[in-house]
Parts: structure tokens; C-alpha cells; sequence
């Protein structure tokens, strides 16, 4: 491949020896130890590990934004070849000069959308500022530059969200504002760090290919971090196994997925969920766990079938759940537009069943979670928890149905008070409820919780940003699991977990339901994940169910042409694995209306007992 003048011939980033420490200088914590790799322009390199491996600081040591969290680089260099002044070690680069290259030479696509977004400006004049600032635009250029990058992600109605802020937007929405704010430079280096973890499947196969046809015009080379080994697959030339802060395996993706040496980089191969895995067996199965231990690989746990569901009465019965927000307003007061967030939604969850919710960003999942949270108020439709009406109960009942009911939020960071310790956000439901009394109790309770989900008692004097995204999440899992809940609904509860950790949260989840007779609401993108924890599956499109039906029926037997374009769009963990590019034609719906034109209902027909799907 001939490479453009404007680009170096040797590598445009160089890490050598890095190292980067957090905490006192007498005892530091090493959290990066003598990382060395290279990346060409033009080139894809994936970096991954488990949470906590030292992933994102790497990427934050390159960018210097270590040095306002807390971290030192202690040792190596940072070497980027600058298309604009050359060669320079980022290590000692000015602040000045620092400025002048996040965002325009290297930018950066976030773990979490909603802690990097400014909250206080619209999205447009958050794109447009690094455009006026390193483009030299003036701000109707750069707003109108805006409009085609919000576009391009392929944000519906991408006019009406130039002037929306951040808080009105879906987790994945505002993923896809982060990724048009880090292209609007064109980078020479785009550093993406879990850039499709809120994304569903088919938004996340449109926001690959932009990356890939960025890549082709402009010879950018990507820094992909990430947890899901298909993505790897699909789009990394080379790959770094990173684990407790070291580099453990370095190679060309075919060699990493083909023939892996180190026994880490297997067990996370062997971790992957698999579509199709559990073809033929109607119920989901408890896989056994492989772990590293001492070195070597050593498998826990037993094969086993979650025949959890008790027939007979439902413990939750939705019927025709509608969510409706106004958006916007005339001079006079009166509603000019609403987002059809949810129409007429009818579901049942038996005790101790897992019904997944899945569809695009936007479609309407998370709104009915909090619906049914009572965080957000419902516009029709009936809502019953054990045969009772939630519009019928007392204050006291609906108290203890929000103890029954608990919610694992899918932005963790935004979810914990960044202000209390992980132990205190812990023990806050145990205490709201007066579960427990003891100050000595409650602080073992909150123990046996952190252990539960995989952290050590002693986390929970720490304060959420000294965990990785994945850890805020098993602490957020914990916090739900407190008050001994009855319904857990779990907004893409494992999306931020990189697939070992992702496995063993599974693993823990279906565990808890076959102890307590839990059942899940399981609000996700991740088909395979889908397959292997759930035993119903609704399909949500455009706020409204199209198809819904026993795991077995969705996956084996899918009937509506949206719930196949689904699971066509999921990533293969398989290197060279042909992508079929029509999946991400045509123009993105939108759930927004003109007050008084109402969406047309789709009813559900009966194609199998049980297997009903949506008719025109």
C-alpha cells in the first residue's frame, strides 16, 4: 500500500517501555509497566484485556490526560510522527503544543458519553467548538459541519439534536455524538476507546463502517480498545493482550484468534459468547467458567440448565405501556412535536424468568425499564407487579415496590454519587429500607456483596473513579442486588465488560436467580448474550414490540425482517469473516411526531404458541 506524502513512512506512534503510576510516590500502584507497541497510518490496532488491565489509561497516557487524573508517566516515550511538526515525544510536549493536538491531530472517542459531554451545551456547539477551534471555521460553518457529522453516525432527525442537550439523548445516541465530535478534525490518529459499547448491533456495524471508510480516504490510524473479540475480529490488523498492566501477547489478528500462546489470551477467546452455540436446547445453560489461576487454565463450574420459570400467574403484566415526551412547544403554550418513546407495550415476565428487550438505540428499551422503575411517568397503559395495579397503590406499597423492582443503570459512572464511597452507595438501600440496623452487619452484608461480584470487601472505602468501567459496573450490580429484590431490570448491564468479566457477571446473574427466583428484565444490543441468558426475547423497534417469543423461536426461527437484520448485523469472532454492507442501508427512523399524528399500532399475530409477531 503506497503511503500518502503527507504521512510518515515509519510508524505515526511509537510507545516504548511506558509506564504510568497512580497514587502516593512512596507507594504507588503501577497501572501500565513497560508497555512497548507500534501503530502505522492507516492501520487498526486493538487493544485488549480485562477491566482493570490497564487498557484506557495507555490511551489516556498518549493523550497526556493522565496528568489531570491523578497519573504519572514514570518511564518510556510516546512518540507520534505529527503530519504537521514532525517527530515529538508527547511525554515532554508542552501544554501548549498538547492543546493544539487532542482533538485535531489525535482525538479521542470515550468509554462513557454522558461524563465526557458537556452538560450545559447542545451537542451542535459541542462538535462545532473543536471545528471553530482547530479548523479556523466561523460558527455558521462549523454548525452547518455539525449537521453533515451528526449525519454521518447517522443520528435520526440529526436537525432537531444540533440543539439538544446531552441529557435528552439515549446512551447510544450520545455515543454517536461523541464519535462525530472526534472525526470533525479528521485525525491522523483516532483513538477509540470502547466507541460501540451502548451501541446496538446495527448502529454498531454503520459506526465500523465509517471508521473503515475514514481509514480508506484519510489513511487514519485507529487505536480500537475494546471487550468484544468479534469487533477485534472484524476490524484490527494487529492486536495487544494486555493483563495487570503488561502487554502479554502481541501479533497480527489471524495469528491472536488462530493460534494463541499465552494461556490469558485464551481463556478470553474461550470467554466469547457465541451465536448459535446453544442451537437445538430450549432453555439457557450455565456454561462452565474458564479461568486463569497460577498460570494456567482451570475450568469451574458445571454445565447446567436455568429452568428457573415458575408457571401460572406472571409476577409483572404489562399491558398497552405508553410513553409519550413533549418536545417542543409554540408560542402559545401548546405541544408541537412529541418522541413516541413507547406504544402500547404488552408484555408478561413469569417469577424467575428472563425476558432480553433488544432493538436500535432509541427504540424505546430503556424508557419502559424506567417506566416500570417509576422513574419515568407513563402516558397509558397498565402496569400490574403481583396482580396489583401500580396506579392503584399507596405511597407505602409503591415504597416497597421500588425495593421489589431495582434497576442496574447502564452508565455506571453517571449512576454512583462520585462524592460517597462504593460501600456507602452499597449499603444505601439496605438502609432506606431498614433491611438491616447493625451499623457491623450492614457493613458485612456489604462485604459479601463486593465478593459476590467479583471485588475484594476492602473496595468499598474507594470512590468510584478509582475503578476501571467495568468495576463501576459490578459495584452498581451489587448495589442492585442489596435490597433483595424480586425483579432486577438490568439496562445493558454487562456492555461495558470486557468478556471475561462479561462471563462471569452472567454466570453470577443466572446463579442469584436459580438461588433467590429472580427474574430479569434484560435490556441489551448483545445478541449473544441475548441467547445465552435469556428464555423469552422482545424485539423493540420505533418504541412498539415486532416480534416476541421463547429464546429459541427468536433465534432459530425469526420472523420479522427487522429481528433478522438483528442478528445478521452481530459481529463474527472470526478474522476475515465477510460483513454483508446492505445491512446498513437506508435512512434511520426516527420516534419524533407532529402533535396529533400518532404512530400506526402494530398487532401482534400468533405464529407458534407463544411466537407472536408484528403485522403492517
Amino acid at each position: 500500500m503506497s503511503v500518502p506524502p503527507n504521512h510518515p513512512a515509519g510508524p505515526l506512534l511509537s510507545v516504548r517501555s511506558l509506564s504510568v503510576e497512580f497514587g502516593p510516590r512512596e507507594a504507588p500502584f503501577r497501572a501500565v509497566d513497560g508497555l512497548s507497541f507500534e501503530l502505522h497510518a492507516g492501520r487498526t490496532l486493538a487493544i485488549v484485556g480485562e477491566s482493570g488491565s490497564g487498557k484506557s489509561v495507555t490511551s489516556q497516557a498518549i493523550m497526556r490526560l493522565t496528568d489531570h487524573t491523578g497519573g504519572r508517566i514514570v518511564d518510556g516515550e510516546v512518540m507520534f510522527h505529527s503530519p504537521v511538526s514532525g517527530l515529538q515525544d508527547l511525554r515532554k510536549a508542552s501544554e501548549d503544543r498538547l492543546r493544539a493536538i487532542r482533538g485535531n491531530e489525535i482525538a479521542m472517542i470515550f468509554q462513557e458519553p454522558m461524563t465526557s459531554l458537556n452538560p450545559v451545551f447542545t451537542v451542535g456547539n459541542q462538535i462545532a467548538e473543536a471545528l471553530v477551534l482547530h479548523q479556523g471555521l466561523d460558527r455558521a460553518q462549523a454548525r452547518k459541519q455539525a449537521l453533515a457529522l451528526l449525519q454521518l453516525v447517522r443520528l435520526p432527525d440529526a436537525q432537531r439534536l444540533l440543539d439538544a442537550y446531552p441529557h435528552t439523548l439515549s446512551g447510544g445516541m450520545r455515543q454517536r455524538a461523541m464519535i462525530a465530535m472526534a472525526l470533525a478534525c479528521k485525525p491522523a490518529l483516532l483513538i477509540a476507546d470502547e466507541p460501540t459499547t451502548a451501541l446496538d448491533v446495527t448502529i454498531q456495524a454503520q459506526i465500523l463502517n465509517i471508521i473503515r471508510e475514514l481509514q480508506h480516504e484519510l489513511h487514519t490510524a485507529v487505536m480500537f480498545i475494546t471487550h468484544d473479540m468479534g469487533v477485534v475480529a472484524q476490524m484490527a490488523d494487529d492486536v495487544v493482550v494486555m493483563w495487570r498492566g503488561r502487554a502479554v501477547e502481541q501479533g497480527a489478528v489471524e495469528q491472536i484468534f488462530k493460534a494463541p500462546q499465552h494461556p490469558y489470551t485464551r481463556a478470553l477467546l474461550a470467554a466469547v459468547p457465541r451465536l448459535g452455540s446453544l442451537q437445538g436446547r430450549p432453555l439457557p445453560v450455565r456454561a462452565p467458567l474458564v479461568v486463569l489461576e497460577d498460570g494456567e487454565l482451570k475450568q469451574s463450574g458445571v454445565e447446567q440448565e436455568q429452568d428457573t420459570v415458575t408457571p401460572g400467574a406472571p409476577l409483572l403484566a404489562v399491558d398497552k405501556l405508553t410513553t409519550r415526551f413533549d418536545v417542543a412547544h409554540d408560542l402559545l403554550g401548546r405541544v408541537t412535536h412529541r418522541v413516541h418513546a413507547v406504544e402500547e407495550v404488552s408484555f408478561t415476565i413469569q417469577p424467575g424468568e428472563t425476558l432480553a428487550l433488544v432493538g436500535e438505540s432509541g427504540s424505546g428499551k430503556s424508557t419502559v425499564g424506567k417506566t416500570l422503575q417509576q422513574l419515568v411517568q407513563a402516558t397509558g397503559g397498565s402496569i400490574r407487579f403481583e396482580g396489583r395495579e401500580l396506579a392503584d397503590q399507596n405511597a407505602a406499597d409503591r415504597r416497597k415496590l421500588r425495593r421489589e423492582i431495582q434497576y442496574i443503570f447502564q452508565d455506571p459512572y453517571a449512576s454512583l454519587d462520585p462524592r460517597k464511597t462504593v460501600g456507602f452507595s452499597i449499603a444505601e438501600p439496605i438502609r432506606t429500607h431498614r433491611l438491616l440496623d447493625d451499623p457491623k452487619a450492614i457493613q458485612r452484608r456489604v462485604a459479601e456483596l463486593l465478593e459476590k461480584v467479583g471485588l475484594q470487601p476492602e473496595h468499598m472505602h474507594r470512590y468510584p473513579h478509582q475503578f476501571s468501567g467495568g468495576q463501576r459496573q459490578r459495584v452498581c450490580i451489587a448495589r442492585a442486588l442489596a435490597s433483595e429484590p424480586r425483579l432486577v431490570i438490568a439496562d445493558e448491564s454487562v456492555s461495558a465488560l470486557d468478556v471475561s468479566v462479561q462471563a462471569q457477571i452472567i454466570d453470577l446473574l443466572m446463579e442469584l436467580q436459580a438461588e433467590r427466583h429472580l427474574s430479569y428484565l434484560f435490556i441489551t444490543h448483545d445478541m449473544a448474550v441475548v441467547e445465552k441468558i435469556s428464555h423469552r426475547v422482545a424485539v423493540m423497534y420505533l418504541g412498539q414490540i415486532v416480534e416476541i417469543g421463547s429464546r429459541q423461536d427468536i433465534f432459530e426461527r425469526p420472523q420479522h425482517p427487522y429481528t433478522r437484520k438483528l442478528l445478521a448485523a452481530v459481529p463474527v469472532a472470526e478474522p476475515g469473516h465477510a460483513f454483508d454492507a446492505r445491512l446498513i442501508e437506508g435512512e434511520v427512523p426516527s420516534a419524533l411526531r407532529r402533535a396529533g399524528h400518532e404512530p400506526q399500532i402494530h398487532r401482534l399475530v400468533e405464529v407458534r404458541p407463544g411466537h407472536r409477531v408484528a403485522q403492517a
